[in-house]
């Protein structure tokens, strides 16, 4: 059995993807062992009561986030880490040493409207505000640089003249499911 720890800072709605395509045996040979949240949040609540190993670190200063999250992977060595959601930026060190085993899923169609500062709605205003004709959803390896890293999978869709950043994160969101189990399973 394949281990995933997810790394998540609000409701886990990927998450709750991931573990549907687990229960559905779209992603039998995986199972989630540890979830980890760098704020108080629901997706943390979610799973304990899935009985999954939760555990939040929102007492933990900035600087000291990657190293104990480190701590906690170490203990249980997973095949893949998943950000999930994740708000929090891990420092360069982290990178190095979970190279090719963390991946995140961003909402635009990666390099356009990715790095520090570009997360959830953010982005669709950005990407509505530029008129652009098409948006999308990246899965991508992390390294130290944000947003930066190998893509593994995109996906577009249209933006039609009247569309909204609300609407455009609901199209976008149901393309991150997509390729964020996608990805996992082509891993």
């Amino acid at each position: 059995m394949k281990k995933i720890a997810i790394l998540v800072s609000g409701r886990g709605t990927n998450m709750q993807h991931i573990l549907k395509a687990i229960k559905n045996g779209i992603l039998s040979n995986f199972r989630i062992n540890l979830v980890i949240s760098d704020r108080c949040c629901s997706a943390i609540q979610y799973a304990l009561k899935k009985n999954i190993k939760a555990i939040s670190l929102e007492k933990t200063k900035k600087k000291f986030l990657s190293k104990e999250i480190d701590n906690l992977l170490v203990k249980d060595i997973p095949y893949i880490i998943v950000l999930s959601g994740f708000l929090s930026i891990l420092d360069a060190k982290f990178c190095e040493k979970w190279s090719g085993k963390v991946i995140n899923i961003h909402p635009s169609l990666l390099p356009k409207y990715g790095g520090k500062g570009m997360y959830g709605m953010k982005v669709h205003q950005a990407v509505i505000k530029n008129k652009e004709k098409i948006s999308g959803a990246t899965v991508h390896y992390v390294t130290k640089d944000v947003d930066a890293g190998d893509i593994i999978l995109k996906k577009s869709c249209k933006i039609y003249l009247k569309e909204t950043p609300m609407s455009l994160s609901q199209k976008v969101s149901l393309i991150e499911r997509e390729i964020l189990i996608q990805s996992i399973k082509s891993i």
